[in-house]
Order: structure tokens, then sequence, then C-alpha cells
């Protein structure tokens, strides 16, 4: 199947996850964000994405752990809402927001990795986003650097990709799949920004996972170099890269 985008790290796939992931085989990682059942697309307080069906229901049975069984480790978030086997270490993600917030405070990720759970800290509303249920960059950078010395990264639930530009920042190889075309072109575009990590004073606040008050495009980048530091434990020098 010929990618809908192809860059020397992310590959992107315009299609079902079913037809295609078969054809891909073993990955490092997975680590995806599926829809979880509870109709999110059609949330009166995400007014300003369109209306869309596409979290009205949970993957189908089997899907999941077959996704799975083509990766070393998994990171699934929205573990809560999917029939998986016990583990021992799942992350979280603490949204920073007080008890009175209309939507979830906390969301909650299954992993197959071993150790204890790790919390990762940032306010929901303080970044831009292109999907309804987009996640931080930071947040996917934190899980693949929990995943330990991985290569290789599948998300077949892409959305607005990422999964692929936090693997893309750290220099990981990854194959995202998306079945919604607008936003296999909003990955698109977003895979197609250079890299560009930088330095900064908060770059040891980011590696331990609270990017709290940090400047959005300084804390992306502070955090990707945080990461980078935590997993090699060697300086990187800085590159040239277009700004965003």
């Amino acid at each position: 199947m010929k990618p809908y985008y192809q860059d020397d790290y992310v590959t992107l796939y315009h299609g079902d996850c079913r037809e295609i992931v078969p054809t891909l085989g073993r990955f490092d990682l997975l680590l995806t964000d599926p829809p979880y059942g509870i109709n999110i697309a059609s949330n009166p307080v995400r007014q300003k994405y369109a209306k869309m069906d596409w979290d009205a229901h949970v993957p189908e049975a089997g899907l999941l752990p077959m996704l799975i069984e083509l990766a070393d480790k998994s990171i699934i978030w929205g573990g809560n809402y999917f029939v998986l086997p016990p583990h021992q270490c799942f992350l979280a993600w603490d949204k920073m927001q007080p008890e009175n917030f209309t939507l979830a405070m906390l969301e909650q990720a299954w992993t197959n990795l071993t150790g204890p759970a790790k919390m990762f800290r940032k306010r929901v509303v303080g970044y831009a986003k292109q999907h309804p249920t987009q996640k931080p960059v930071e947040l996917m950078a934190w899980c693949i650097s929990k995943a330990g010395d991985v290569q290789t990264i599948l998300d077949p639930f892409a959305g607005s990709g990422t999964t692929g530009r936090a693997a893309k920042d750290l220099g990981r190889k990854c194959v995202l799949i998306e079945r919604e075309e607008r936003y296999c072109e909003i990955s698109a575009r977003r895979m197609a920004q250079e890299v560009l990590p930088l330095f900064g004073p908060q770059a040891a606040q980011a590696a331990s996972g609270d990017v709290s008050g940090m400047d959005a495009r300084a804390g992306r980048w502070n955090a990707t170099q945080a990461i980078l530091g935590t997993m090699t434990g060697q300086t990187k020098k800085q590159t040239e890269g277009r700004s965003k």
C-alpha cells in the first residue's frame, strides 16, 4: 500500500488499521490512543470540531490484543475503557484542572511495562489542538521514554499524528495509520516540520513529566531534549531547523 506521507522517520497510511497492520511486521512499541466509545467527537464542549461518530464505539473485540501481539511493549491510552489483562505498570496524565472541571481531570494508559505507575503533568488547556482528543507532544515523548530503548513505534489510531511527531523529535521510526483523511492531512503537515531540539533551563522539569507553566513551544522542545538526555546520558548538539 502506498503511504499517504513518508519521510526518514515517519510513514503515514490512510486506511483501516485492520487491513494495513498485518502487512507491516513487528514493532518495539505500540503507542496509541484508540476511540473510547464515549462519543467525545459529538460532545457539545468540543463544538469547534465537526461532529463525527468515530468515537461512538470501542475497537472491535480482538483488535487490541492482536495489536499488542505485534509489539514487544505496549502503551494504550484509555486503557480503563477496554478489556485488557492486568499488569503492574500504568501511566497517567494529570490534566491539572479543578474539581469542577466538566471533563476528565486525568487520563490513564494501560501498559505491559514493568515498574511502578507514573504520572505526567500538563494542563489540558495549555496547548493548541487540531483534533478533539489530541494529546500533548510532550506526553507522547514521555511515554516513549518510559518504554526504554525502543526504535520502532506503531500507532494504528493516529488521529492528528502526535505519536509520530514525538517519535520524529526523538529520532525514532514510527508508522501511523488513520482512516479519516482530514486528520491524515493534518498529520502530514505536522510531520513535514523539521526537528529542532533546543536547550533551556526547563529541561530537568520536562524530564520529570511536569511541564506546567512552560511556554508551549519552548516546553515542547526542552521536553524532547530532556528526554533524549535521560535516555542516552549524552549531551546533544544544537541543530538548525525551521522555526515553527
